[in-house]
């Protein structure tokens, strides 16, 4: 069309573009044909006899089953029949039934949390063994995430998940960070929610801190590990990071608490690097931090005989 528009006849126009003079009058006159589906096979099927008879069955038995099994399969059962040439052929089959007649897949919804909004919390035991000063060292991490930025808080925690170690590691995250975000948000974490005779205390403490605070404590579906996928995701990188600066470092043993948690803070330090744009606008639509810190202990009540010395009663607290 561009050479009629120059001027040149039909016969040169349409030699220019590489069709024929036919083809060119029709499309200068609007008489274009669009192109149909085509509903027919232009070849043989090669899995004709194997397809419905053998390979379904065993998809609809095992789902998992990749291609590269299914060609195994045919190979051991028909050799020769099968060359390995079909091999992309059987994938792409097997592609296309899982998508029409496969077991029903879970939808997820991407999550988009705006700036200030929400905060996660969750403990989480490291992958790799740690000792301090040749000693095993048993404990587990607590680790605060911003989930809009992404920014990140990590703290050793001794002993198990209690009320103590949520809102000592929580507290030091919001001071470190200078903010408080205006939700909280955990995975029915058995330092606020516990199922034992403590639990209405533990749980009054914990809506308490919130309070304290100005969040409102919200908890994801039991058992439905995507709704925390912010902190699941930031769980694995910290791992992950951890592995590596160990095996960098190597060695797994640290002279003393102190060298681990500098240890700790120089992975965590770096990852936060990674995102000073994000925290930087959230900073901006978070809460003023209130003026003092809330209580980060449990109450106890026990019953101390009055043989009991003091020295006892203190290892007995400590215990």
């Amino acid at each position: 069309m561009k050479s009629r528009q120059r001027g040149h006849n039909q016969e040169t126009s349409a030699a220019k573009a590489g069709i024929s003079t036919r083809t060119g009058r029709r499309i200068e006159n609007g008489e274009t044909t669009e192109k149909k589906p085509r509903h027919w096979r232009t070849r043989q099927d090669p899995l004709k006899a194997v397809w419905e008879t053998e390979l379904v069955p065993l998809l609809a038995k095992e789902p998992t089953l990749t291609g590269t099994t299914l060609w195994e399969y045919l190979e051991d059962h028909y050799p020769g029949q099968y060359p390995e040439i079909l091999l992309r052929t059987l994938q792409r089959r097997v592609k296309h039934w899982r998508a029409t007649q496969g077991p029903e897949k879970a939808v997820m919804f991407c999550q988009s949390v705006p700036a200030g909004q929400q905060g996660l919390s969750d403990f989480t035991p490291p992958r790799t063994p740690i000792t301090i000063a040749g000693e095993p060292f048993d404990h587990r991490l607590y680790q605060f995430r911003l989930a809009f930025s992404g920014w990140r808080n990590v703290h050793i925690i001794r002993r198990g998940e209690s009320y103590s170690a949520l809102a000592d590691g929580l507290q030091m995250a919001l001071h470190r960070l200078g903010g408080v975000p205006h939700e909280h948000r955990t995975d029915s974490l058995s330092a606020a929610y516990v199922n034992t005779a403590q639990k209405q205390a533990l749980t009054q403490a914990y809506a308490a801190l919130c309070q304290h605070y100005g969040m409102r404590s919200t908890v994801n579906n039991p058992s439905i590990r995507h709704e925390n996928g912010a902190i699941e995701t930031a769980h694995g990188s910290l791992k992950h990071r951890i592995e590596q600066a160990i095996k960098v470092r190597g060695s797994a043993d640290f002279v003393n608490l102190r060298a681990y948690r500098t240890f700790l803070d120089q992975i965590v330090d770096k990852l936060n690097r990674r995102c000073p744009h994000r925290l930087a606008e959230e900073q901006a639509h978070l809460q003023p931090l209130p003026r003092y810190r809330f209580m980060a202990f449990s109450e106890l009540t026990v019953k101390v005989a009055p043989s009991r010395s003091s020295e006892g009663f203190t290892a007995f607290l400590q215990g």
